[in-house]
């Protein structure tokens, strides 16, 4: 068990190190990414989320952070859904995870199609990173995203990463530190079964 807290304390340093580095960044919002999704993993707690939402909710901007293939310029990377994704799996985060974290562009894409009004509240950087993200879904793509058993899921991380643009909310430490732990838990407690 030692072997196995050494190894995962070890993953989730390097990840919150991302979070260290580059969390000051901001991205068009007014608010930095650290701020951004320290508020959306708060709006989950604040939901009653299981720990794995509110992870989720904290990773799921994880990918601005990563080399990509397509800059947005000032928005950040243009495939950071994906890429956040395949980080939490290669760490060894599990696929539900990885379609939460990699579903909140998706689940943009399908809302400004099918909720009237949505496109409207969008923050003007939303609107410009949804052109980058191929605009609303086709009828067809949403089909396929409401047969999808986790597009519930992926609404809510969106719903969150709409709203977790507060400006001038500072993070406080103690939250990130209960991130971190919650997060070592977790993956702790997968390796162990």
């Amino acid at each position: 068990m030692e072997n196995n807290g050494t190894a995962v304390r070890e993953i989730v340093d390097r990840l919150f190190s991302l979070y260290e580095n580059r969390g000051h960044e901001e991205y068009g919002e007014g608010v930095t990414q650290l701020m951004h999704m320290t508020q959306c993993a708060l709006l989950a707690e604040r939901e009653g989320c299981e720990d794995e939402m509110v992870l989720a909710a904290f990773f799921h901007d994880i990918g601005h952070f990563l080399e990509g293939t397509d800059d947005m310029g000032i928005y950040g990377k243009q495939d950071h859904d994906r890429l956040g994704g395949e980080l939490l799996l290669q760490s060894g985060f599990p696929e539900r995870m990885a379609t939460l974290v990699a579903g909140h562009v998706t689940a943009k894409r399908y809302l400004t199609l099918k909720e009237p009004g949505y496109y409207d509240r969008l923050s003007d950087a939303s609107k410009k990173t949804l052109e980058f993200q191929g605009g609303p879904m086709s009828e067809k793509e949403a089909r396929d995203f409401e047969s999808d058993p986790m597009m519930e899921a992926c609404l809510k991380i969106r719903y969150w990463d709409d709203e977790g643009k507060e400006t001038g909310v500072p993070v406080k430490t103690e939250d990130i530190e209960r991130l971190r732990q919650m997060a070592f838990r977790y993956l702790l407690k997968l390796k162990e079964n």
